[in-house]
């Protein structure tokens, strides 16, 4: 009896696995645009005037480019043009079928860069793996990057918890993914408030994303294949470059240590550090009036 009830259990949970396909018709309601580049269609938006200075803003590990609503219109009223996109496996872009390592998110970048004819250096603004994105994205690419700015990037030794290291198994990672992804994702997101009032408004637009098929083997594969945890050389290869960069944490990070900020700042000497009292690993959404002012601050200087 216990056998059987095991089974349906499980036969309902891999029920709820993302089966709806990411097609024409899923995005035909989705807000901006899209691009084909040579790992698949990237969603993207492109905001504020046509001959303003660009700044892109790459979002971080499960979260799709809607983390920047509340930053975009004060860079566009101060002038700026502004990228924001979907990174592989999120959103509303392709879940492509390859590697999801550094060299994945370091080649859309530089491709989307192309396909929208954005020819002058860039301004980069990345939160949490997105830091890690820019980080490498502007020590590879100099010549193309005028600032760089970050919010809790990862980059450097994490603690991994035990679902974590279970996840990077093969097969059982996989079988994990499809009994608990759901429930696991939406938890670790809703760690990233200190401000609980703006979790559920929040989850509504993050579970979107969930329901196509790709999303959590997008996760999983970028958890197992992008070394979150070790980019250290590259942040001091940012730092021997000598550009600006900008540095923004909340004190009550639970997701990305905000101790962290002095490992950056040690490899990134000129990092210009601004701490961020009650607000968690999105500083820039939850205490959106006092970190959107020192981001255009950042960009205009």
């Amino acid at each position: 009896m216990h056998r059987y009830l095991i089974v349906a259990v499980l036969a309902f949970c891999f029920g709820c696995a993302s089966t709806t396909p990411l097609d024409n018709s899923a995005r035909s309601s989705a807000p901006g645009s899209f691009v084909q580049l040579s790992q698949g269609m990237v969603h993207y938006s492109l905001d504020g005037p046509e001959d303003g200075e660009a700044v892109v803003l790459v979002h971080g590990f499960s979260t799709p480019m809607f983390i920047w609503e509340r930053t975009v219109p004060a860079l566009t009223d101060a002038g700026f043009r502004v990228l924001t996109y979907d990174l592989y496996g999120r959103g509303y872009s392709d879940r492509p079928d390859v590697k999801y390592n550094e060299e994945l998110f370091d080649s859309q970048l530089e491709e989307l860069l192309e396909a929208l004819d954005i020819q002058e250096p860039v301004n980069l603004l990345g939160l949490s793996m997105g830091g890690a994105i820019v980080t490498i994205f502007t020590a590879r690419h100099p010549e193309k990057v005028r600032r760089t700015g970050m919010i809790a990037p990862a980059g450097f030794p994490v603690k991994i918890p035990f679902t974590a290291k279970l996840v990077r198994i093969p097969g059982l990672g996989d079988f994990l993914m499809s009994v608990m992804g759901d429930r696991t994702i939406r938890k670790s997101a809703a760690k990233s408030f200190y401000d609980q009032s703006q979790v559920e408004p929040f989850l509504a637009k993050f579970d979107e994303q969930m329901k196509y098929k790709g999303y959590k083997r997008a996760i999983l594969r970028t958890l197992k294949e992008f070394n979150l945890n070790d980019q250290e050389e590259a942040f001091k290869a940012v730092g021997s470059l000598g550009k600006p960069v900008l540095l923004i944490w909340g004190e009550n990070d639970q997701t990305v240590p905000y101790e962290h900020h002095e490992k950056v700042m040690a490899a990134i000497p000129q990092t210009q550090f601004h701490s961020i009292e009650k607000a968690a690993h999105v500083p820039h959404y939850e205490k959106n009036g006092v970190v959107s002012p020192i981001i255009v601050g950042f960009f205009e200087d």
